[in-house]
């Protein structure tokens, strides 16, 4: 019935609707130059097609969405191409109008033959694959092979592979893909090109979707594009699928903003979890609940919440490390996030990262999820304003404390109520820093302000070029964030209350300072090996062997030895 009400609406001259097409299969790539983010594997079989140096077998692998299968079969159209004209050999610019690329592309090439190892386990299903490897192809140039997901084979099925995979005939290609490289067989690897497909960037994948949304003629928001690029977590797959979702979700001509996103992802406001966020930093206990039970009431899961303050905590961490790294984030988060990372010590961040975690899979395993994420939260509001071990042993020992980070810490809290047998704990201030005399107490400075990982850059990847109170010259080595010199003059200018010039130098310069450490570490190795007492010791134990130098007085309860201050 339905076939003849078709059949007439032909009759009377309307056309049958057309079938809807996702938007991840209508914008799929059907050549190299349309393929995002593989920019180093284009290059190198763009470069192996056109210089006929071509593998016999390629193994393509990555995560899912990032175009493994898309790849195998743009190869394809690219080794049977024979052009507009018919007389064009292999290309890494497929023409899209001969026979063979129109019929690669719509998944009906003769001999272009697609496997699915999940569901074609066996040795059977590879016999018969190979038993096809002994004829020519039936029209085109090569006889391609594409095995998806090739892990999924059997033992067997790998050993029955493994002959004709080495030594296959001249007109026969093999294209395996995998999201599990590892359990595929070295055996099968060694005979294979491989190409690793990278998660394709935040920054990528947005262009890419904004792109594709104006094409559509969907009105979808900066921020809403924003948080769909992220929710793809590098799959292209999965972020156009994203796409299609939420235009769908907002309905024909309408805005898509970050309120529907969020709506459709089911995750927890952004701006909800930077508010609570914030609260746990100032130790608003009460406050933080308040936002924790608004967003649990708005249908939020508990350990989501947990995760994404993790998220946050980690973005803030990298932003507070390295300001260039920080990837995207729609105009809000960018804004108060660089307020929160330039207030919060790293070790604070540290150790809010390190109780979330744990939190995280305490709230999996308890009975009441709510309870336990709420218990998580006070754990981290008392502790947030607490100070560090080196404060209190400075306060204890009569000393100033010294701050576990920058200057400049979070606004103040609202007074608690505390017990009268317990006070809340007193930091004092920091006091500034005397200035540095030499780069080496400079460094060190990082080190007792609570800046590990700006002082382990300085110790393994700075040459000191020059230094002078108030001016440093270095060369940085290639793992150094290029920002480094900045982030030094920042810090060195708030803790001195000196105006400090960092720069970046071309010259030399000395050794690093781990380096420095090394070589003296080597000399006095080598001294105590050359002491007359320590020759004899070795002498009079066979076997035996100097594993540490110490000077004495570095360890408590250490004598001197050898002699010369040395044991």
């Amino acid at each position: 019935a339905q076939n003849l009400f078709w059949a007439r609406q032909i009759l009377s001259g309307k056309e049958p609707p057309q079938p809807y097409r996702v938007l991840a299969r209508k914008y799929r790539p059907v050549d190299f130059s349309t393929l995002i983010g593989q920019e180093a594997m284009v290059r190198t079989l763009s470069n192996a097609i056109e210089s006929a140096r071509l593998a016999h077998a390629f193994i393509l692998t990555g995560v899912r969405g990032v175009g493994k299968t898309t790849t195998a079969r743009i190869i394809a159209r690219a080794l049977n191409c024979v052009g507009t004209d018919g007389q064009g050999g292999p290309t890494p610019n497929p023409c899209g109008v001969c026979e063979h690329c129109v019929s690669i592309s719509e998944d009906r090439h003769v001999d272009v033959l697609e496997m699915d190892a999940a569901s074609r386990t066996g040795v059977d299903d590879i016999r018969d694959l190979i038993d096809g490897v002994l004829y020519r192809p039936v029209t085109g140039r090569f006889k391609i092979y594409i095995v998806d997901e090739v892990h999924m084979l059997s033992r067997n099925a790998f050993n029955a592979l493994l002959k004709t995979l080495e030594e296959p005939p001249e007109h026969v290609k093999f294209i395996f893909a995998t999201t599990e490289i590892r359990r595929v067989p070295v055996t099968v690897l060694s005979r294979c090109q491989r190409f690793d497909l990278r998660r394709v960037g935040l920054e990528v994948l947005a262009g890419h979707f904004t792109e594709i949304a104006r094409k559509e003629g969907a009105n979808v928001s900066d921020g809403a594009i924003a948080l769909i690029a992220r929710a793809a977590d590098g799959s292209v797959r999965d972020g156009l699928s994203l796409l299609d979702q939420a235009v769908a979700h907002g309905g024909p001509g309408a805005e898509i903003g970050e309120d529907a996103v969020r709506e459709m992802l089911g995750v927890a406001e952004r701006v909800h979890v930077i508010d609570l966020f914030e609260r746990l930093m100032k130790g608003e206990i009460a406050l933080a609940l308040e936002r924790f039970d608004s967003m649990y009431g708005a249908g939020a899961d508990p350990v989501t919440i947990l995760r994404d303050l993790a998220e946050l905590t980690h973005w803030l961490t990298r932003l507070k490390a390295a300001p260039g790294a920080a990837g995207i984030a729609p105009a809000f988060d960018m804004e108060r996030g660089r307020g929160l990372s330039e207030r919060l010590p790293m070790a604070v961040l540290a150790r809010t990262w390190q109780m979330l975690l744990k939190g995280i899979e305490e709230t999996r395993n308890a009975p009441s999820a709510a309870q336990a994420a709420e218990m998580v939260l006070v754990r981290i509001a008392y502790v947030a304003d607490l100070p560090t071990p080196a404060e209190l042993a400075g306060a204890l020992g009569g000393k100033p404390a010294v701050a576990s980070g920058t200057p400049e810490t979070p606004a103040p809290a609202e007074p608690r109520e505390t017990s009268a047998t317990t006070p809340a704990p007193v930091v004092e201030q920091p006091a500034p820093a005397a200035l540095p005399a030499s780069f080496e107490e400079a460094v060190a400075l990082f080190e007792a302000r609570g800046e590990p990982l700006l002082h382990a850059y300085l110790v393994n990847n700075v040459h000191l070029v020059r230094f002078e109170a108030g001016n440093i010259g270095f060369r940085l080595t290639e793992d150094a964030p290029r920002d480094l010199a900045a982030q030094v003059a920042r810090c060195l200018n708030d803790w001195t209350g000196t105006g400090w010039t960092v720069e970046g130098c071309d010259e030399e310069g000395l050794p690093t300072l781990r380096r420095q450490r090394e070589r003296e570490k080597d000399e006095q190795r080598a001294a105590v090996l050359a002491h007359p007492a320590v020759a004899k010791a070795l002498d009079a134990f066979p076997g035996a062997e100097v594993r540490e130098v110490r000077t004495a007085g570095a360890s408590s309860g250490t004598q001197a030895g050898a002699g010369e201050g040395q044991s």
